[in-house]
C-alpha cells in the first residue's frame, strides 16, 4: 500500500477503549477467548466483555501477579487469555510471574494488555504512569510487544495478537488518540508502516507520538525538508528491514516515543541500525526522570513530546548530517 502524504488526524477513541471493543468482537468469534482483570475493568475497558461473557471473565482483585499466573493457567488449558491492568501494575507487580509462568514455559496464548501507559494519563500522577513498560516487556524472551497508535491499529493488532503463536504485550493509552489510519487498513505483526515518504531523514515513532511525527513531517515539508515517517507499531520483533532501509536511504533517524529513552524503541532501532547500516540518530522521549500529576497536554509539553520537539530533533540530525 503506498504511503499517505496528507492526514486529517481527526480525534479518535483512546486505544484502551479500542482494545475493549476488539476484545468483545473476539469473544463473539471465538469461545476460547477469556479475560482476566485486576479490579480495574471499567478503566481497562474489559467491563463490556465481562457483561457480554460473564462466565469467561475472571476478576482477580488487586493482585496482578496472581492474575498473570491465573491467565497462564487458563492459556495452558486451551484458552486464549487476555490479561489486563494498568501497564505499571501488570508489568511491575507481575514481572516475576510473566517471566516464570509465561515467558520461561512459552505459554503462547497469554496476551497481556497494559493500559494507562506513558505520562498522558495526566492527573493520576507518577505512581500510575508506566514509562518503563516497553523495556520490561521486550526483556522477556519470546514475547511480542506492540504499541498501536490509534483505534484502528489497536483493533487490528488485538485480533492479530490473538492468533499469533507467542505471548504478547500490547501497550494502550488513556488519552484519546488522533485517527491515523483508514478503517480498513491491514496490519502485520513485525511489519512497520511507512506513512510518509521522505529522503532527507526518517522519523520512527509509536503510540501517541506517531501523530506528532506526522505533524512534524508536514511542518518540515513546508521548509523544504523531506522527512519519512514510520509507525513502528511492533517494538518486538522489530522490523529491521525498515530500519536498515531508512538508515541507508536517508542517513539520519529520529526516534520519538512516550517512554524513557533508556530501554525504549530508540535503543532497539539504534541496535538494528548499528548492525545493518550505522547512521546519525536523535531521540525524543523521557530522559531519566519520572513525571508528575498534571494535564496530559501540559505533561507532553513539559517533557518534550510534541511535534515541535520532533522538529527540533530533526533539525539537529540534519545539521550533524550536513557537517559530516
Amino acid at each position: 500500500m503506498p504511503a499517505q502524504t496528507r492526514f486529517e488526524l481527526k480525534p479518535g477513541a483512546a486505544t484502551r477503549e479500542a482494545f475493549g471493543k476488539a476484545l468483545v468482537d473476539l469473544g463473539h468469534a471465538n469461545k476460547d477467548v477469556v479475560a482476566c482483570d485486576a479490579d480495574l475493568s471499567k478503566s481497562t475497558f474489559t467491563a463490556p466483555f465481562a457483561k457480554e461473557f460473564p462466565d469467561r471473565f475472571f476478576s482477580c482483585g488487586i493482585a496482578e501477579a496472581n492474575m498473570v499466573a491465573i491467565g497462564a493457567g487458563l492459556a495452558s488449558s486451551g484458552k486464549i487469555a487476555f490479561v489486563s491492568s494498568f501497564s505499571c501494575f501488570v508489568l511491575n507487580k507481575g514481572f516475576e510471574q510473566l517471566r516464570v509462568t509465561v515467558a520461561y514455559p512459552q505459554i503462547n496464548n497469554v496476551k497481556v494488555v497494559g493500559t494507562h501507559s506513558g505520562i498522558s494519563i495526566g492527573e493520576d500522577g507518577p505512581s500510575q504512569m508506566s514509562i518503563e513498560d516497553l523495556s520490561l516487556a521486550t526483556a522477556l524472551p519470546g514475547f511480542v510487544v506492540l504499541s498501536p497508535c490509534d483505534e484502528v491499529s489497536m483493533k487490528a493488532l488485538v485480533h492479530a495478537a490473538a492468533a499469533y503463536p507467542a505471548p504478547v504485550f500490547i501497550r494502550a493509552g488513556r488519552a484519546k488518540a488522533p485517527i491515523v489510519y483508514a478503517a480498513d487498513r491491514k496490519f502485520a505483526i513485525g511489519k512497520a508502516v511507512e506513512l510518509i515518504p521522505g529522503k532527507d531523514l526518517t522519523i520512527i515513532a509509536h503510540g501517541l507520538l506517531v501523530a506528532e511525527a506526522i505533524r512534524a513531517s508536514e511542518a518540515l515539508e513546508a521548509e523544504g525538508i523531506s522527512a519519512r515517517v514510520i509507525d513502528m507499531h511492533t517494538i518486538k520483533p522489530l522490523d529491521r528491514d525498515a530500519v536498515a532501509k531508512a538508515a541507508s536511504e536517508t542517513g539520519a533517524i529520529v526516534v520519538a516515543e512516550e517512554h524513557l529513552t533508556d530501554g525504549g524503541l530508540g535503543v532497539k532501532v539504534a541496535q538494528a541500525a548499528a548492525e545493518t547500516h550505522p547512521c546519525l540518530m536523535e531521540f525524543v522521549g523521557i530522559r531519566g526522570t519520572y513525571a508528575e500529576s498534571g494535564s496530559p497536554e501540559g505533561l507532553l509539553d513539559k517533557y518534550g513530546l510534541l511535534a515541535r520537539d520532533v522538529i527540533a530533533a530533526a533539525r539537529r540530525a540534519l545539521d550533524r548530517k550536513r557537517a559530516r
